[in-house]
């Protein structure tokens, strides 16, 4: 006989399935929701920041702060609306681009993303290579080989969960070190709260303030993040659910945007309180793990090379699935390491990546130069997500209200003018 469950028995089960879709909003579920967006940060605090923040701070010492401020808040609006199509939709910005726009094109913009994620892999790919050369002296080139072929055994080999995990632990890491860092250094807390929130264009800084905002706002990050977001399928849930998720996503991304605009900060401000007070030139990240040696002592260069290490294997896993879901959305699949067009992505990245690398010699250049061409990249990927985040076709009920839509048009305007004026400060140089 088949016993009927007691109405307090089956009011209990109700409420802990309800709980277990859309689960109150406390710190302990908070928490459990971090994850997305720490693949996502960790983009952001690669190698190519590295690179574009010591040379920002040891030249202009904290007046470029303000880029990162700006960049950032930017930033968190740009990831939430990314992720925001990868609820409602359950397809990465790829996908639906395919999907949903002109065959010509959205294929001419997920391809242009495709070169942004390779640009994007020589930053990431370098700085690990760097690292490893700091601490055992083994040739950068060589070392970049190491960091690839690392980098492909792990994607090969894990999921998404112990990935993330895995980046958590790594930004942890580089957080406590900056941390470390910051304690030796005398710093000037009212001026660097002002340069927080002051714009200004020192002589010459342009090229750096586009480096900045490249290596902040980054094209490949948000087609990750709606590929990692949608993975989950909440799309398939019902409206109440869906509108949980959204909340618990956008606390997730505030939270570890934060993270990552605090470490690019203590960047900037570790080499403006030791490179530009020393007015010490520094053109390469090497060359900052040696000079910062005599200044803050041997640990201070060893905590440096070994964070550098863990921000670059961690962007480069990150870069890697991102090149691999942009290029399978070009065939409307989404992200899977078992999937043919997913690994075929996954090894034009690393691979194209890797063959640039061999024919670069000034690493510093290099790396800032990537984080240029992610900002010329990126006002075709804002466009492209404004488009289909806006279309009620593509997201229903969750297309964005008019206000959400013409933010982020004027972000996009804002990064396509810096864009403009880049590069007529770029051909200036040879038409004086």
């Amino acid at each position: 006989m088949i016993m009927k469950r007691p109405a307090w028995l089956k009011g209990l089960l109700a409420r802990l399935d309800g709980r277990t879709h859309s689960p109150s909003l406390t710190a302990f579920e908070i928490f459990r929701y971090i994850g997305p967006g720490m693949l996502v940060a960790v983009g952001f605090i690669d190698p190519g920041n590295w690179a574009a923040n010591i040379a920002g701070g040891a030249r202009f010492g904290t007046a470029l702060l303000w880029v990162i401020t700006l960049s950032t808040l930017m930033l968190i609006v740009l990831q939430h609306n990314a992720a925001h199509l990868g609820i409602a939709t359950g397809l990465c910005l790829s996908e639906a681009a395919t999907r949903h726009m002109p065959r010509w094109t959205g294929r001419s913009l997920v391809g242009s993303a495709v070169l942004a994620a390779i640009s994007t892999e020589v930053a990431e790919l370098l700085g690990g290579a760097i690292a490893i050369n700091m601490l055992l002296g083994v040739p950068v080139k060589l070392a970049a080989v190491a960091v690839a072929l690392f980098v492909a055994f792990f994607l090969y080999s894990n999921s998404y969960k112990r990935i993330e995990a895995v980046i958590i632990g790594f930004v942890s890491i580089i957080g406590v070190s900056f941390i470390y860092e910051l304690r030796l250094v005398p710093v000037d807390w009212g001026t660097t709260f002002r340069h927080w929130v002051t714009p200004a264009l020192p002589d010459g800084s342009i090229v750096l303030v586009m480096s900045l905002l490249g290596a902040v706002v980054m094209p490949h990050n948000l087609f990750l993040h709606s590929e990692i977001i949608q993975s989950r399928q909440w799309h398939l849930e019902d409206e109440r659910i869906i509108a949980r998720q959204l909340k618990y996503e956008f606390l997730d991304t505030l939270f570890s945007m934060g993270i990552g605009w605090a470490i690019n900060s203590a960047m900037i401000i570790v080499a403006a309180y030791t490179f530009f007070s020393a007015r010490v030139e520094v053109s390469e990240l090497s060359q900052a793990s040696t000079v910062l040696e005599p200044i803050l002592g041997k640990g201070a260069a060893l905590v440096f090379a070994f964070a550098l290490l863990c921000a670059g294997v961690a962007s480069s896993i990150t870069a890697g699935i991102a090149g691999g879901s942009i290029f399978a959305g070009l065939f409307g699949e989404p992200y899977d390491i078992g999937d043919t067009h997913s690994r075929l992505g996954v090894n034009l990245v690393l691979g194209l990546s890797l063959a640039v690398i061999l024919l670069i010699e000034d690493t510093l250049q290099g790396l800032v130069l990537s984080q240029v061409v992610l900002s010329l990249q990126l006002p075709f990927t804002i466009y492209l997500l404004v488009r289909l985040t806006s279309s009620r076709e593509v997201m229903g009920t969750h297309a964005n209200s008019p206000g959400t839509r013409w933010l982020l048009t004027a972000f996009g305007i804002i990064i396509a003018l810096l864009n403009l004026y880049l590069l007529f400060d770029f051909f200036r140089g040879f038409f004086p």
